[in-house]
This record gives C-alpha cells, sequence and structure tokens, in this order.
C-alpha cells in the first residue's frame, strides 16, 4: 500500500489554532479508524504538525486532496497542508506490520 506524509502548518495565532483542536482530533480519529492515519502529532515547538497517512491503491492525489480539504483546520482557515506521496524503503516492513 502507498504511504504519505502531510505536514501541516499553522497559518493563525497558537490560540485560534487551539480552538478548532477538539473538530480537528476527531477527524484524525476517524481516518485512524478507517486505516488510513498511522500516527499524528504537533510539532515542536507547536506551529504546526505532521501525519504518517497509508493509502489504499487508486488516485492518490485525489485522497490526498480529500483527507486535506475535509480537516476542519482547513476548512476553517487554521492550517495548509503539504502532501507528500512517500516510499519508505529501509523499516518498511515493520510499517507494513502496524
Amino acid at each position: 500500500m502507498p504511504y504519505a506524509i502531510g505536514v501541516i502548518r499553522y497559518r493563525r495565532p497558537l490560540e485560534e489554532v487551539l480552538s478548532h483542536v477538539e473538530a480537528h482530533r476527531a477527524y484524525l480519529r476517524g481516518l485512524k479508524e478507517q486505516g488510513i492515519l498511522l500516527v499524528s502529532g504537533p510539532f515542536s515547538p507547536r506551529n504546526g504538525g505532521a501525519l504518517l497517512l497509508r493509502l489504499p491503491e487508486g488516485d492518490l492525489e485525489a485522497q490526498l486532496d480529500r483527507i486535506r480539504d475535509n480537516d476542519p483546520y482547513v476548512k476553517t482557515g487554521m492550517a495548509q497542508y503539504e502532501m507528500l506521496v512517500w516510499e519508505p524503503g529501509i523499516g518498511r516492513e515493520a510499517l507494513d506490520n502496524l
């Protein structure tokens, strides 16, 4: 299965972003339940965060666009995404077993 990395950068002050964090995390929990999100978390210092995604075969760009566009952070203008399709090499077997 293909993998992707999502880099999230906040576009608003942290205090504003935090007012949307519960909706964002609920959205991510839904992706986790679907088996798409493997792991996520904020950067330190807290200016954004990252996602590690495992995607079903198919139109990867369209899937990544949907994931980005449906995030409450994006819908409310709190953050922007950079989505990168990723081909892990070393350690892929361990990742596939997650």
